[in-house]
C-alpha cells in the first residue's frame, strides 16, 4: 500500500513538472492594494449615515452610476451610453449600455432604475438617501413618493431610462449634482420585498451590483475585498483584486513609499511638505489641473449693510499674500466663485486697491467700527494677515477662533461680521451661490434675495449654453457690485502617482468615482 502510494505521489509530481515549462511558474493573481483613511459606513448605497465620500468612493466600485464625471466637468458614459434633453428641459432620456449587467449575469435594464427609484422613494423605506431624488416630479421635499402622483422614472423602451423633473434641468447639470447619488439595485433579487424592510436584508452584506468590482468579503471598519468583474460594460479592471484597507491618514504615504499600497484614495492627495517626502524616495508628484478647493470671506450683510463697505473689503485683502500662505503656492486669487478651468469659467482678474477701499468706505459710510471675524484654529494666521491688511485700509477687526461647527451657527444666527470658510467647488455655474442665496440657507444676511433667486432661477430654466453663458455673466456682475461674500482663492492639490499601477485618472476623484475599469496592475 506504501509502495503504490509512493508510486502516485511520484506521478502527480511528474504531471505538476510536465505542466509548467522550463523557468515557467504557475500565474500569480494580481491585487491592488488601496488606502482608505476612513471607513465606509455601509455597503448599501442608499443608506449611507454620513453620506461621505468614503462610502461613496466604495459604491462607485460595486455599483454602478449613469455616467463618469471627470474633474473639470466633462462627462463620459458609464451605465448610460448618451442622454438627450426632452420636453423642454424637464425630461432627460438616457440611452442605456444594452452590455451592462449585474454581478449574477442578468441584464441592467431601465426597469431596474425605475424600480430602484420607486422603491427607495417609497413613503415606507427607511433608507436614507431618498433626498436624492427630490428634484423628480411626484416626489416631496424629502425625496418620498406621493401618493396619487406619478414618479419622475420611466423605462420608455427596454434600454431607455426618462426622468421628468420639477423644474428645467439640463442632463449635463443633473449629472454633475446628483450622479454620485443614483445606483441600480438589483431589483430582480428584491421582488416583493416589503419596502418597510428593504434595510434588513442579507443582500448588503455580500452585495450584488453592476459595477466594475464585485465584493467578495468585509472586515466591517478595516477591510473590503473585491475582484474584478470581467463583463464590466467598460473593459474588466487590469487586476484581479482590489483590496482597500482603512488606515491612519498619517500612514498612506509612507505605506506607498514602503510598498505595502499600491494607491491610496482620494487621487493619492498629498501636502507640499509631504510631496517632497514621496519625491524623495522616487515617487512621481504632480499637481492637479482643477482646484480642489475654494476660500471665501463669509460677510454678514445684516451687520455690513453698505455694498461700498463690503467691496471695500474685498480691494483690501490681499489675495495672493492670503494664498500664498495657505495653499504654499498650489493655488490663485479668485475675482469670483466660478471654477476656474471648468466650462462656465470667465476671463478676469483680481488686483489689490488700497487706496480703492478707503475711498468706498467713505462713499459707504463706515465709521470705523470694529468687525469680528471668526476663524478656526488651523487658519488663526490666515485671519491675523487679514486683519492686517484690513487695517492698512482702516478697517479695524477683531478675531474670535472658534471650531467648525460655532463658526457656521454664529454666521446663521448673526453673531459674527465676517468668517474664513472653505469649500469643495464645483464644476457647475451655480455650485456655490445657488445654496448659499437661498431663502433656506441665507447664511450672509441678505436682505432682499430676489435679485439673486431670480436670476438662479433663470440659468436654471436656459438650455442654450451661449444664452446661459451670458446669464451667469449677469449674475456675477450683480455679485461683484452687490459683494454678499468676498471670493478669496482657488488652491489646487497635489497627486502621488502610484509607482505599480497605471491608467489613474487622479483629480476625478474629486467626484468621488475612479476608472477602475482603466487600471492596470504592472
Amino acid at each position: 500500500m506504501r509502495r503504490f502510494a509512493a508510486l502516485l505521489l511520484a506521478g502527480l509530481l511528474a504531471l505538476c513538472l510536465a505542466a509548467c515549462a522550463p523557468g515557467e511558474t504557475a500565474e500569480e493573481e494580481v491585487t491592488v492594494r488601496y488606502g482608505l483613511s476612513s471607513a465606509w459606513d455601509s455597503l448599501m448605497p442608499y443608506n449611507s449615515p454620513s453620506g461621505s465620500n468614503y462610502s461613496r468612493i466604495i459604491y462607485d466600485k460595486i455599483y454602478d452610476r449613469l455616467a463618469y464625471v471627470h474633474a473639470d466637468g466633462t462627462l463620459d458614459p458609464r451605465a448610460a451610453d448618451s442622454w438627450e434633453s426632452t420636453e423642454d428641459g424637464y425630461g432627460v432620456l438616457f440611452h442605456l449600455n444594452q452590455d451592462a449587467a449585474f454581478h449574477d449575469g442578468t441584464p441592467v435594464t431601465a426597469e431596474h432604475w425605475v424600480e430602484t427609484i420607486r422603491l427607495m422613494s417609497d413613503p415606507a423605506c427607511p433608507a436614507l438617501g431618498c433626498g436624492a431624488f427630490s428634484v423628480l416630479t411626484g416626489t416631496d421635499e424629502a425625496g418620498k413618493a406621493v401618493p396619487g402622483e406619478t414618479l419622475g422614472a420611466e423605462a420608455v423602451e427596454e434600454y431607455t431610462l426618462k426622468l421628468t423633473f420639477k423644474t428645467p434641468t439640463t442632463p449635463e447639470d443633473f449629472l454633475l449634482d446628483k450622479n454620485r447619488e443614483y445606483y441600480v439595485l438589483p431589483t430582480h433579487l428584491l421582488e416583493d420585498t416589503d419596502p418597510a424592510q428593504i434595510l434588513e436584508l442579507e443582500l448588503w452584506n455580500a452585495p450584488v451590483g453592476s459595477g466594475p468590482c464585485q465584493f467578495v468579503s468585509e472586515t466591517a471598519g478595516s477591510q473590503l475585498v473585491l475582484e474584478a468583474n470581467p463583463e464590466y460594460q467598460l473593459g474588466k479592471p487590469g487586476f484581479d483584486q482590489l483590496v482597500i484597507t482603512v488606515m491612519d491618514k498619517s500612514n498612506l504615504l509612507t505605506s506607498l513609499i514602503a510598498g505595502d499600497l499600491d494607491y491610496y484614495a482620494f487621487g493619492g492627495n498629498v501636502s507640499v511638505e509631504d510631496a517632497q517626502v514621496a519625491r524623495d524616495a522616487g515617487l512621481e508628484v504632480l499637481e492637479g489641473t482643477v482646484p480642489n478647493y475654494f476660500y471665501e470671506l463669509m460677510l454678514n450683510n445684516e451687520t455690513i449693510p453698505s455694498a461700498q463697505v463690503r467691496r471695500a473689503i474685498d480691494l483690501a485683502l490681499d489675495k495672493e499674500a492670503l494664498c500664498l500662505q495657505s495653499a504654499q503656492g498650489l493655488g490663485e486669487p479668485a475675482f469670483s466663485d466660478l471654477t476656474p478651468g471648468t466650462e462656465y469659467a470667465m476671463d478676469g482678474s483680481w488686483s489689490r486697491d488700497v487706496e480703492g477701499a478707503r475711498a468706498l468706505l467713505e462713499q459707504g459710510g463706515y465709521n470705523g467700527q470694529t468687525y469680528k471675524l471668526a476663524c478656526t484654529s488651523n487658519r488663526s494666521g490666515l485671519a491675523a494677515l487679514m486683519q492686517q491688511e484690513l487695517a492698512e485700509a482702516g478697517i479695524q477687526v477683531s478675531i474670535e477662533t472658534v471650531d467648525s461647527a460655532t463658526l457656521f451657527s454664529g454666521m446663521v444666527e448673526g453673531r459674527y461680521d465676517m468668517a474664513i470658510a472653505s469649500h469643495t467647488p464645483g464644476a457647475l455655474p451655480l455650485w456655490f451661490t445657488e445654496s448659499r442665496l437661498s431663502e433656506g440657507n441665507n447664511i450672509f444676511h441678505v436682505a432682499d434675495l430676489s435679485p439673486y433667486t431670480q436670476a438662479i432661477a433663470a440659468i436654471k430654466a436656459e438650455s442654450d449654453t451661449d444664452r446661459r453663458k451670458a446669464l451667469v455673466e449677469e449674475l456675477q456682475a450683480l455679485l461683484a457690485d452687490q459683494r454678499p461674500f468676498i471670493p478669496l482663492w482657488f488652491s489646487r492639490t497635489l497627486h502621488v502617482q502610484s509607482p505599480t499601477v497605471t491608467g489613474i485618472d487622479y483629480p476625478s476623484s474629486t467626484f468621488s468615482n475612479e476608472n477602475v475599469w482603466d487600471w492596470v496592475k504592472q
